[in-house]
């Protein structure tokens, strides 16, 4: 069972889903949805296309799915882990969780079917839905995180909109590597949550239950952003 601090978001839907969905969008009206999740202020929008194993292995029955990201507070990141910490970060997740619904909306009142799906449900794993977008990467420190920020939260809308601009590759996988010789999180966290070969171990973190955030704030993608890194791991490649 995992344990959380956030609690469960209501129901915010205000258009019932189409009898008969569309499934295809056009250019024009992506645009249009894209600028809706920017001005909702999320940082931005990734799209996942599942495949028939992943479908198998979970017993779902669809496949397209929105991945709208937001970047958490630095203000509240940076707090020392309290309940305080936890409240605040929790009503941050509520209020992102809100604005998710607007964007089902406008899907569904352009009539596509949209549902989110509920951030807290254990029957379906929202990482490995992430990991399907080719748009991020589980760092070391079980972070998922996208190129935008590592301080992501996400959450994901399901839509019978078949021709979203999927990725077919992912360009971030050189991220294992970079983390497999870093390892500053492992030498920073207070409750020793790595295991003697480096492996997190999720039941000693306490990231979901008082809020601690040291492994984000000492990483170096934290500190300095994907580009700068990923600029900096380049050069020492060419040097081996």
């Amino acid at each position: 069972m995992r344990i959380r601090y956030h609690h469960p978001i209501p129901n915010f839907y205000k258009i019932d889903n189409p009898i008969n969905p569309l499934t295809t969008i056009s250019d024009d009206l992506l645009n249009d949805l894209n600028e809706l999740i920017s001005n909702q202020g999320f940082a931005g929008v990734s799209y996942s296309k599942l495949c028939g194993d992943f479908k198998k292995e979970w017993g779902i029955d669809w496949d397209n799915i929105l991945i709208l990201k937001y970047v958490m507070s630095e203000d509240i990141l940076t707090m020392e882990p309290s309940r305080e910490k936890t409240i605040l970060e929790d009503k941050e997740f509520q209020e992102m969780g809100q604005k998710s619904f607007v964007i089902a909306d406008f899907l569904r009142e352009n009539n596509f079917k949209a549902d989110l799906i509920h951030p807290l449900d254990d029957k379906v794993s929202l990482r490995a839905i992430a990991m399907q977008s080719n748009d991020c990467i589980i760092t070391r420190s079980n972070m998922c995180m996208f190129k935008e920020a590592l301080n992501m939260g996400f959450f994901m809308i399901k839509t019978s909109i078949s021709n979203l601009p999927f990725k077919k590759e992912n360009d971030m996988l050189w991220v294992e590597d970079f983390c497999s010789t870093c390892g500053v999180c492992i030498d920073r966290c207070p409750e020793n949550a790595f295991d003697s070969n480096g492996n997190f171990q999720r039941k000693l973190c306490t990231a979901h239950k008082e809020g601690c955030s040291k492994c984000v704030l000492m990483c170096p993608f934290f500190k300095r952003g994907y580009d700068k890194v990923k600029k900096r791991y380049g050069r020492k490649q060419k040097k081996l």
